[in-house]
């Protein structure tokens, strides 16, 4: 059957349900834009809490390797806490390790070339011999990052950084101070930056300990673990675990990024963010409710007629919910098409990639549908006081 036919069958013999809300056009109006108005809510909360964690695990999706350590003093990477550099080489030794590589991690202050303003960057560092950044532009431009005080600039940086990217386009050499060293840019790449993080930059790790001191080179955010194929992950980080001492952590790599995002869940804006899609989803309830609980109030008698015909209580029920899932596909387009015009204006005014993912699409539609079926439940407590004997 097309489309063409059920859209004429719809329109010949519509659900119930379907002529109860347009017979009250202006009430379904006010329902639809008040549903969509919960669902930007649900779908902007939703983007804030995916930019903080998509923003702070950025850099760990980015990585290579199989096994990670940390210190397990660190709640999360930006904190300062690093773990000694031999005990990267301690964890080489045990069989099933194919190769074993340091990824520094600190911030520095960087001097806007413009206008001298000082603000906070992350500066990224490794061995350009053995890249551990699976991002093409970094790869490309690992010759650069060798020169001394050379670094790389995110093009997602915030502008208050300044205008490096494009001054760079046009050919222009752009040379800053970082934490009172000079530095040049040598290339431009492309990550983003995050809530908390106004830009990244990459460099070598010899340009790190030339920023950062000689003290730096031996103390490591993170080491990354490649093992060698065919061996069983699992037995390996067991190794290494018990080779290594209590202050080093082990873990794969969806470990590393899930104890990043378990840390930014849990602080005041993680739970303000949950507490967001909460508020937005108990709004959408009420205002459902308020919608159906007087549509059935208005058809009360039409109700009982139908009870005095046969309809059971369940049938009638049916209708409601028909109502419900109606106003709540209704209700969505209109919050998806808001939302989206709202994440591209955040993406563009923070720097910080936003995509309208499919999950949160999926997640956000199941949580309208499941408010306006709530709704239909709770408004049914009036549809059952509906007397036959009210009509004649």
């Amino acid at each position: 059957m097309t489309l063409k036919t059920l859209l004429k069958r719809f329109n010949q013999e519509p659900p119930l349900g379907w002529a109860q809300l347009r017979h009250q056009k202006v009430r379904l109006l006010v329902a639809l834009i008040a549903i969509a108005s919960a669902d930007i809510m649900i779908f902007t909360m939703q983007g804030f809490r995916m930019s903080m964690f998509g923003g702070a695990t950025n850099l760990h999706k980015q990585l290579r390797g199989d096994l990670f350590l940390v210190s397990n003093r660190a709640e999360y990477l930006g904190d300062g806490q690093t773990f000694d550099r031999r005990h990267l080489y301690q964890a080489e030794a045990v069989e099933g390790i194919a190769s074993a590589d340091p990824l520094y991690f600190s911030f520095g202050n960087w001097i806007n070339p413009w206008n001298q303003k000082i603000s906070s960057v992350g500066v990224i560092a490794f061995d350009p011999v053995r890249p551990v950044i699976d991002l093409p532009e970094i790869e490309e431009q690992l010759e650069q990052i060798k020169l001394p005080n050379t670094v790389l600039f995110d093009s997602l940086s915030l502008p208050k950084l300044g205008s490096v990217a494009e001054s760079f386009a046009r050919g222009k050499t752009v040379t800053t101070e970082i934490s009172g060293h000079r530095v040049s840019v040598g290339g431009i790449f492309t990550m983003g930056s995050t809530i908390f993080i106004d830009g990244h930059l990459v460099t070598s790790d010899w340009n790190y300990l030339r920023l950062f001191g000689a003290d730096s080179i031996d103390n490591l955010s993170v080491g990354i673990l490649t093992l060698q194929p065919g061996v069983d992950l699992a037995m390996v980080k067991s190794k290494v675990q018990a080779y290594l001492p209590q202050d080093v952590e082990v873990m794969t790599h969806q470990e590393f990024i899930q104890s990043e995002e378990d840390y930014w869940a849990e602080v005041p804006g993680g739970i303000l963010f949950n507490f967001g899609v909460v508020m937005g989803f108990f709004t959408g309830v009420v205002i459902v409710y308020e919608v159906l609980h007087a549509d059935v109030n208005d058809h009360l008698s039409e109700y009982a007629t139908l009870k005095a015909m046969g309809y059971s209580d369940k049938n009638l029920l049916m209708v409601v919910f028909q109502e419900g899932i109606i106003l709540g596909v209704l209700g969505f387009i209109p919050g998806f098409v808001g939302s989206a015009g709202i994440y591209a204006l955040l993406g563009y005014l923070t720097r910080i990639p936003l995509p309208m993912r499919f999950g949160v699409v999926s997640q956000v539609f199941v949580i309208t549908v499941l408010m306006c079926l709530i709704s239909a439940a709770i408004a049914m407590r009036k549809l059952q006081s509906a007397d036959p004997a009210d009509v004649f």
